[in-house]
């Protein structure tokens, strides 16, 4: 099995920008698709992006055009670049990564969004 391990979240200002990015204990080639997840207090959580082996993306309508998902599978790292920040964007933010017999899910990074 692998671990998942988010890092680089933290506190932001409105307009402005972090990249989170989820480091695997192993190798991440077979782990498809991965994708972040985020839970903002009292709401259920709920997909942001996913990113398939092949490089196919896909976006929750609330972040296109401001967050960029990437893997690099030499690296068994998971990316999310996000920009333009809006305060609704304060959540936990999760990785997870699905292969043919298991689900991984990491322990979450906090962003919060606030002048």
């Amino acid at each position: 099995q692998v671990q998942l391990v988010e890092s680089g979240g933290g506190l932001v200002q409105p307009g402005g920008s972090l990249r989170l990015s989820c480091t695997a204990s192993g190798s991440i080639s077979s782990i498809n698709p991965m994708g972040w997840y985020r839970q903002a207090p009292g709401k259920q959580r709920e997909l942001v992006a996913t990113i398939t082996s092949g490089g196919s993306t896909n976006y929750a309508d609330s972040v296109k055009g401001r967050f960029t998902i990437s893997r690099d599978n030499t690296k068994n790292t998971l990316y999310l670049q996000m920009s333009s920040l809006k305060p609704e964007d304060t959540a936990v933010y999760y990785c997870k990564g699905r292969s043919s017999a298991y689900v991984y899910w990491g322990q979450g990074t906090q962003v919060t969004v606030s002048s």
